[in-house]
């Protein structure tokens, strides 16, 4: 079973991209194009104050009609976030992610951010280690050949 630590050592950028609650949405949205990312975490000081994800934009900026250079991040943000720690696996991160309709999980280790895993780096762990598990299958079925 593949850790989230894991999966935080194979991303190529390991770097957590943040915005403060007072930044304006196009801060963020020009923010999270630059990096091609689909999710920034919103923090105070050390602290994570939510999140804010292209479907927070896409729900409560565009359909309602709202200015991206006029709206704080802070109105629009997804403030409950959930967040997982570096034991935890794969596997239950997509149960978390699949039961409360999750595409982000911030990895916090004793009390600090130092991560952050998307729906993408989790399936990639598991299609990597099904793959391996294929292969070992095969070469043990056809005695190493």
């Amino acid at each position: 079973m593949t850790t989230v630590a894991e999966i935080l050592k194979t991303k190529p950028d390991g770097q957590v991209h943040t915005i403060t609650p007072s930044d304006s949405v196009l801060a963020a949205l020009r923010l999270m194009a630059e990096k091609r990312i689909g999710a920034l975490l919103v923090m105070e000081g050390d602290q994570i104050a939510g999140i804010f994800t292209e479907r927070d934009y896409a729900r409560k900026v565009v359909l309602l009609g709202r200015a991206s250079v006029d709206t704080p991040v802070r109105e629009v943000m997804t403030h409950a976030v959930r967040f997982v720690h570096p034991t935890h696996s794969a596997e239950q991160c997509m149960a978390l992610m699949t039961e409360n309709r999750l595409r982000h999980l911030p990895v916090v280790d004793d009390g600090r951010v130092v991560g952050l895993v998307s729906i993408g780096d989790l399936v990639k762990s598991v299609i990597s280690e099904q793959q391996f598990i294929i292969t070992e299958m095969e070469r043990y079925i056809t005695g190493g050949r």
